[in-house]
């Protein structure tokens, strides 16, 4: 079975029920501390709404492993500390950060949202590569 570390790129593009998540992750040198195997990654994601309906993100759900195979399950309310609205062809973008103790890794995830009707639904957060990059001295 291939690594998909090696595979996926740090960005993610998915489309589930008309509403459409996009992921651009980057590595944060300045945050992290790599003697301490604490490597630090920042995500922007940016949710638009492509369907007639208004919807509204209630919460996350998010898989996020390194490099060493170990998965730690990420739940909660809203995003940022937000619950978002979003009517047709409206979006919402928020950058996150992430700790991982290996320069590599990955995240995944569904957010839970709500059509104005209160019809809940989980929408994909396809995965992508968290990767630190290395410069040789």
């Amino acid at each position: 079975m291939p690594d998909l570390r090696l595979e996926l790129a740090p960005v993610s593009d998915a489309v589930t029920n008309n509403i459409r998540v996009e992921v651009l992750s980057r590595y944060s040198p300045e945050n992290s501390r790599p003697l301490q195997d604490e490597w630090v990654f920042q995500y922007t994601v940016r949710i638009t709404n492509q369907g007639s309906e208004t919807v509204q993100l209630l919460s996350r759900h998010w898989f996020i492993t390194d490099a060493l195979e170990h998965t730690e399950e990420v739940q909660g309310p809203g995003v940022v500390g937000e619950q978002p609205v979003l009517g047709p062809g409206e979006s919402f973008k928020y950058s996150s950060w992430c700790p991982l103790k290996t320069p590599m890794g990955t995240m995944r995830g569904t957010y839970q949202m709500a059509r104005a009707g209160g019809n809940q639904f989980d929408i994909e957060i396809a995965p992508f590569a968290l990767k630190a990059r290395y410069s040789v001295n």
